[in-house]
């Protein structure tokens, strides 16, 4: 990881949200391709051991993606992400429930705000992830999410400098 290249993390309870700040050494349309074409999220958005699959994704909006999280052994954990509003390589907002693996999501979800800008070649990433329920965001943490998180991001950083060439 590139030690100069901004990330924040802050997790506030008394509103139910967590703030993910992130840049990246990337242009703005391979960071943006990285974090809406499931070919590429694939490889990135899993925490290792752990690998990802999606079984379909329809990236517009009113569109879905259904994935799995795949443990090394086998075990998988299904989610299942509807996409509530997109303005191409600017922002897109979704919402993210945990699902069983016949598409049934597991209530209450939350909703992912994702800006994306661009700067000296620079893309920042800020991500806004409300809880409707501070009980489900502290299972969350209590999952090791800010630790899959930052290991996931780490795996893009890598990721994009194979694509872009760096």
């Amino acid at each position: 990881m590139t030690n100069s290249l901004l990330f924040d993390f802050t997790v506030d309870k008394a509103t139910k949200t967590i703030l993910i700040t992130r840049e990246f050494d990337a242009g703005l349309s391979l960071v943006w391709d990285a974090f809406t074409k499931p070919e590429i999220l694939d490889q990135w958005v899993a925490a290792k051991p752990w690998t990802s699959r999606t079984k379909f994704m329809d990236f517009k909006v009113g569109g879905r993606r259904f994935y799995a999280m795949i443990s090394p052994e086998g075990q998988e954990r299904w989610g299942i992400q509807k996409y509530t509003s997109i303005s191409p390589k600017t922002n897109f907002k979704m919402f993210n429930a945990f699902a069983d693996k016949d598409e049934n999501p597991e209530l209450p979800g939350s909703d992912w705000d994702y800006t994306f800008s661009e700067q000296n070649g620079k893309t920042t990433v800020r991500i806004t992830i409300y809880n409707e329920s501070l009980a489900r965001m502290e299972k969350m943490i209590e999952m090791g999410f800010e630790e899959g998180f930052k290991m996931s991001i780490n795996n893009l950083e890598d990721l994009l400098a194979t694509l872009s060439g760096k």
